[in-house]
């Protein structure tokens, strides 16, 4: 039986930041169009705490059922380990999307941004076909394009538009970068994993490009997020200091460009959490103080 420290573990808490930045960047975002609301906020990194927390433990199952988390470095897997019985994993990945479904109606209720109830479907049928049901996305290489467009662009726009009611290129550029570096972690975590997932059958998108491609495409995503500020400084100014989380991003990537493969690029999915969030917190002040 799998202990209370397996089980955290199991969440992945070096992902979290994956969750945290975009409702930061949403919130300062808005703050920056004139009307934020920390109570929205709060219910936000919630919905997106939640799916994280829960697509993790859905994963974990997914894989292990399917037999590819049986040789595998990094993080427990409490399936493919056989920690943890499969149907209770299942259920704590349910009991995530549940509380995260909870959250985001009551946001969608107190802000009046009905529409985003289809978003919010289309995120709870997004985290669980990353590996789960009978043709997951994630085994055909989508699964970085998902996290852009999930932990990017709908996690950042839909903070701000549930607060403010409105977007700019401020939202925009600061959706941008969040989601090249949210899918800038996946890719370093397949690209971690790519020998083992092309033994398993696992086409990810890093097993479909190779090493050496994989590693270009991680370093276009970091320059992209930085480039991203850019764009958000075309409607403030002070967003610009969204450029100085810009050296915590030589350390992985100095690491994920090199020749290491398998545990030796396990730092580099903590020092990418770790740029993702410094880059959260750069990029918000900048758009708050506008």
């Amino acid at each position: 039986m799998a202990t209370l420290a397996q089980w955290i573990e199991g969440a992945r808490p070096r992902t979290l930041p994956a969750a945290v930045a975009p409702v930061l960047v949403g919130t300062a975002a808005a703050h920056a169009l004139g009307h934020a609301e920390l109570g929205y906020a709060v219910l936000a990194l919630c919905v997106a705490l939640g799916f994280q927390v829960g697509v993790n433990y859905a994963n974990d199952y997914s894989d292990g059922i399917r037999g590819t988390d049986e040789d595998r470095v990094g993080p427990v897997r409490l399936v493919g380990q056989r920690l943890a019985e499969p149907a209770n994993v299942r259920t704590a990945a349910f009991a995530a999307f549940f509380g995260a479904g909870l959250a985001g109606f009551a946001l969608v209720a107190l802000s009046g941004a009905w529409l985003l109830l289809v978003l919010g479907l289309a995120c709870l049928w997004a985290a669980w076909h990353y590996t789960g049901g009978d043709n997951p996305y994630g085994y055909r290489g989508w699964g970085e394009v998902m996290v852009f467009v999930f932990f990017g662009l709908v996690a950042v726009l839909g903070t701000t538009w549930t607060q403010a009611h409105a977007l700019d290129l401020g939202a925009l550029g600061g959706a941008l970068g969040c989601g090249a570096l949210a899918s800038a972690i996946l890719v370093t975590n397949n690209l971690r994993d790519l020998e083992g997932d092309r033994a398993a059958g696992k086409r990810t998108l890093a097993v479909r490009l190779g090493f050496r491609r994989t590693r270009r495409l991680y370093l276009g995503l970091v320059v992209g997020a930085f480039v991203a500020v850019l764009l958000a400084a075309v409607a403030h100014q002070w967003a610009l200091l969204g450029l100085l989380a810009a050296p915590l991003a030589w350390r992985p990537t100095r690491l994920v460009t090199s020749d290491a493969w398998g545990p030796a690029l396990l730092p580099a999915l903590a020092q990418t959490g770790l740029l993702q969030l410094g880059y959260a917190v750069a990029l918000s002040l900048g758009l708050a103080l506008s």
